[in-house]
């Protein structure tokens, strides 16, 4: 097996190696790596947690965490036969000091035995409340010193609101470096979403449109058929506008929104990404009541099948004013986007899952078609369309072969599927890639945490402190709520929705 990347040799110890997280994403990413030959040649997985496991059981776990879960279906025996036997596992309670005092044991018996150089990797796949306790302990058993070499992984939520996202990013920087920390989102890792960047960047007919004088308004709109499920507990306490729209839609606004950089390094690119937070306009109690919508499902049907409403999900309270949708209307006010609406909502238990951007270009300036030839005349459009399909497509206008002039909208369309045989990786292992190699371009700085949280808490304390008397306000199946509509409708736009393919 040839690694095509030069890695030094690298620990990577995984909190919560037996939760969710780990047997579901970050074992098959960390796998998928290694039969591709993007692991170091010395490599250690380190799981830990509090239940009492020894090696074998841990890696039997995490095989079938692999075996249900991978992109690549089963394990090759061969393989996971080599990559197990650098899987390993320690029994740690968080809380307890004297666990740290093993699993440095641990660390240091496996940092002598690759050599200088090694890199270490603390993965937080726990829940937030226990990021205080390792992250102390980290540094109390000075495990994590060495900021060239240590690196540590935080998964969001990263905070619940301004307060405690400030004081979170206080906690880590009192203990690591800003260099040290990666906080993760799993969108930024989506094939789709690295390609926007290219997409913009590597097109040199692009930027001259990419601007308020050549675009209406930006959609970006992540929909999802799946309700709560077993979160309901979390989910009560958070809901979509804090779930959703404070990290991953705003991240995807930010890299449609940004300038171009000078260059690919992290801080760069992280800088122009800032530059849009900080340039976004602030909510007013008026903005708030006219360009926010927020709603809650009820009761509906699903793929054939009847789901309760929300406030009948396991761990929800009966009469629970978290919102499941939410559409928020933003405005950029720089030179680029001045004037220019872009538009968000994201939900559970709606129609479709799909993730999509949709820049719809202005109209021509002057009709020259007489009216029945255009008869079915549309804006030109970008849709990036994330997933379920994952595919970039330029809506045209076009002349529909006969002998009349008509024109009908056609697609230019570029996607992956169809254009290339491999099979495009998942976010956590281009992520995880990431970490190794130390590059922190799509990770979040703190400063963007902060200024994410502070462009809408105006919103979070509104609908907090003000009990929609409308809940539940859309039905499980549907669009959402048709306030909804109506945001986008008043300035005479319609929620874009692609076609799902019939494969």
């Amino acid at each position: 097996m040839k690694t095509s990347i030069n890695l030094s040799p690298t620990i990577i110890v995984i909190f919560g190696g037996t939760g969710d997280l780990n047997l579901r994403k970050l074992a098959p990413a960390l796998y998928n790596l290694y039969a591709e030959g993007y692991m170091p040649e010395k490599f250690a997985i380190i799981g830990t947690a509090r239940k009492p496991l020894n090696d074998e059981q841990f890696r039997g776990t995490l095989m079938a965490g692999v075996n249900s879960f991978s992109r690549t279906g089963k394990v090759d025996k061969d393989k996971w036969g080599t990559f197990s036997e650098n899987v390993h596992y320690n029994s740690v309670d968080v809380k307890d000091s004297a666990s740290f005092d093993n699993l440095k044991v641990t660390i240091d018996k496996f940092k002598d035995e690759f050599g200088a150089g090694t890199q270490i990797v603390f993965y937080l796949a726990v829940s937030p409340d226990l990021f205080p306790s390792i992250a102390k302990r980290l540094a109390k058993f000075k495990m994590a010193e060495n900021e060239d070499n240590c690196r540590i992984v935080v998964e969001k939520p990263f905070g619940k609101d301004l307060d405690t996202a400030r004081e979170l990013n206080e906690l880590l920087k009192c203990r690591f470096t800003e260099k040290q920390i990666y906080r993760i989102d799993h969108y930024l890792g989506k094939e789709t979403v690295q390609n926007i960047m290219a997409f913009r960047f590597a097109n040199s007919f692009l930027e001259p449109l990419w601007n308020r004088n050549y675009i209406d308004h930006i959609q970006i709109s992540v929909t999802e058929q799946l309700g709560v499920g077993d979160r309901g507990g979390y989910y009560d306490g958070s809901g979509a506008l804090r779930d959703m729209i404070q990290n991953h839609l705003l991240q995807l606004l930010c890299i449609i929104g940004m300038e171009t950089p000078i260059n690919l390094d992290a801080d760069e690119i992280r800088d122009k990404k800032v530059d849009v937070l900080k340039a976004m306009r602030t909510f007013s109690a008026e903005d708030i009541r006219f360009n926010t919508v927020r709603g809650q499902y009820t009761k509906g049907w699903i793929k054939g099948d009847e789901v309760v409403g929300y406030r009948s999900e396991k761990d929800v309270a009966e009469d629970s004013n978290t919102e499941t949708f939410a559409a928020v209307k933003f405005f950029v006010d720089n030179w680029r986007w001045k004037g220019v609406p872009f538009y968000v909502r994201t939900g559970k238990h709606l129609a479709q899952t799909s993730s999509l951007i949709t820049i719809q270009f202005r109209d021509v300036p002057h009709h020259v078609f007489p009216g029945g030839a255009a008869e079915h005349w549309q804006q030109n459009r970008l849709i990036i369309s994330i997933q379920p399909e994952m595919s970039i497509r330029l809506q045209v206008q076009g002349k529909r072969p006969g002998l009349d002039m008509i024109l009908n909208p056609v697609d230019m369309v570029f996607d992956y599927k169809g254009t290339y045989t491999t099979e495009s990786p998942e976010a956590y292992e281009t992520l995880l890639l990431d970490v190794m190699t130390g590059d922190q371009t799509q990770f979040m700085r703190a400063d963007q945490v902060e200024i994410a949280w502070e462009l809408l808490m105006p919103v979070v304390n509104a609908w907090e402190t003000k009990k929609s008397l409308s809940f539940p306000n859309y039905t499980a199946g549907s669009w959402g709520p048709e306030d909804a509509e109506a945001l986008i409708a008043r300035d005479g736009f319609h929620w874009f929705t692609l076609p799902l393919s019939k494969d």
